[in-house]
Parts: C-alpha cells; structure tokens; sequence
C-alpha cells in the first residue's frame, strides 16, 4: 500500500483524528511517518471490507508526550490532512478488488531420459511428412499455426505411463484434490518459423469440457535454432459468471525435456516462433494434451 501528497518531498502534515462519538484530536506528523501510514492504511483496509482485517489498539502521544489518547482501531472514522495526503492502491489491492484469481503451473525439468529424448527426436525427423496443419473448432485460419500428429502410439504411451506417476505430485503442488483419470490425451506438435497459438483455453466446449489439466513436454534439438515460442498463462477474472483473461500473467520458457502442468481453464497463448533457418528440424515441438475427468 502507498499513499501520496501533492509533492514528493517529506512534509510536515497536521492530521485531525475524528473518532467515533464525534471527538477531535490533532496531530503533527511528517509524511514519512510510520504512524501516518498505520492510520491510512487502517481506513483502507476497512474501506475494503477485507475479511483478514482485525482490531488493534492505537496509543498516540499528545502535547508533545504529556497526554497519550488510546482508542481500538475501529473507532476511527475518518483523518483530516493539511496539506491533503492521497491514498493510492498498490498493484496487489488493484488485482484483488477486481477478484483476479492468480494462475498456478508446475513445470518439471528432465522429464524422460535422455535415451527418451534422444528417439523421440529421430521419430519425429524421420515421419515430418506425416505432420499435417493444426485447426481449431472455429476453422479460423488467423488464430492457430503449427504442425501436427495425432497418432503416434509408442511415445504416446511413454508419456501417458509418466504423466500418471507424477499426477499425485502435480496435484498437490497446485492444491488440487485428486480425481478419476478418464482419459489422457496426446498430440505430437511442432512449431516453425511464425507459427502460434492465440488466447484460447481448452475446456470451453461441450466436447472438451472434461478436461482438467493440460500439459506440455517441450523438446528440440542441441544447440536451440529458434526463439520465441513461450507460453503465456493468464491470471483469470470472473465476469457472469465466465472466466477471462486478466492483464497478468506468467509466462513459461520451453525448456528442453520439461513438461508444464496447469489447469484446462486457464487462458493461455503460445507466442510467435523465429526461426531463421525455417528448418524442420529446428523446430520447436511438444507432446501436449489434457488429463480428462
């Protein structure tokens, strides 16, 4: 919290106290006074009717330490400023009166072994023709570019039988209670030069509405041929009862042999690939998918 005067420098300010019951006292303090900011931010916090606020007992000396006036904290209805102090919320107030919900993910490093890795990055040089474009369910052509296989037993098992082991750990990172594991679905992605994925979440259909969590294995080849390509998870905000994007968000680098984890719900975007080589195989490419209910 911060508060603020019509001029930046530290000032003498006299503060009247109005109490309840309609008492008066005045005070002199300076803007930078610890006891200035107590009695703000006391008003502030009751302005918000914030639920972990409490009562705490005020002790302030009068005539220069020969009287001391004593009141419980919500007895204070009000402060007088000459010249005027301004209140201002910091960035965490602002985000909570607009009941943001802060998005949580986990990625985890080395995810398979590097004999995994290693196959897995010959399988996909060797079937690049069997890649096609990616759609989305609104056949629009602007909002999604990338590459795509949608069957690819071996390696969608390896990854399933993994993502299994680890869920209970997942789960409990993100304060989630565990629930019956329908369905884990895999798709084999590759991103080049341009491609992207705008804001989308992947649970606002009738057809993908049991999907609870979404992962991302990212892998490519050493030495990395391409920048971009990170993946931007918004905060949420709920307005009628609908999920949107808040205006933070955090933002997941695609580590080789990492995979990330976050709830279906969440807005996210995969941002813009350069490659300059425009090289398949300096792709960016992912084993993603959801984990079903």
């Amino acid at each position: 919290m911060e508060f603020s005067s019509q001029q930046s420098q530290v000032l003498d300010i006299k503060v009247k106290l109005l109490l309840a019951g309609g008492h008066e006292y005045t005070l002199y303090l300076k803007t930078n006074d610890p006891l200035l900011y107590t009695l703000m931010s006391t008003l502030a916090t009751r302005s918000q009717q914030e639920k972990t606020a409490s009562s705490h007992l005020f002790q302030i000396s009068l005539n220069e330490g020969r009287e001391v006036i004593c009141f419980p904290s919500e007895h204070l209805i009000g402060l007088v400023t000459e010249p005027p102090i301004y209140w201002q919320k910091s960035e965490v107030e602002k985000a909570q009166s607009l009941d943001i919900l802060t998005s949580q993910f986990v990625q985890i490093d080395n995810f398979f072994t590097k004999d995994e890795t290693s196959r897995l990055l010959d399988y996909v040089l060797q079937n690049e023709s069997e890649f096609v474009p990616t759609s989305t369910s609104t056949n629009d052509l602007d909002y999604r570019r990338s590459m795509i296989i949608y069957s690819f037993p071996e390696f969608s098992q390896l990854i399933t039988e993994k993502i299994k082991a680890i869920l209970p750990d997942v789960f409990r990172k993100v304060n989630l209670e565990s629930f019956p594991i329908s369905e884990i679905e895999t798709q084999l992605t590759s991103h080049n030069d341009g491609n992207y994925y705008k804001i989308h979440n992947d649970n606002g259909s009738t057809d993908t509405a049991t999907r609870e969590f979404t992962y991302v294995y990212y892998f490519y080849r050493e030495p990395k041929a391409f920048s971009g390509g990170e993946l931007l998870i918004y905060d949420s905000k709920i307005e009628n009862n609908f999920y949107l994007n808040a205006d933070t968000f955090h933002t997941v680098e695609p580590r080789n042999n990492s995979i990330v984890f976050f709830l279906s719900r969440y807005l996210h975007e995969v941002l813009p690939v350069s490659c300059p080589s425009q090289s398949f195989a300096d792709s960016r490419f992912t084993i993603n998918g959801w984990v079903r209910r």
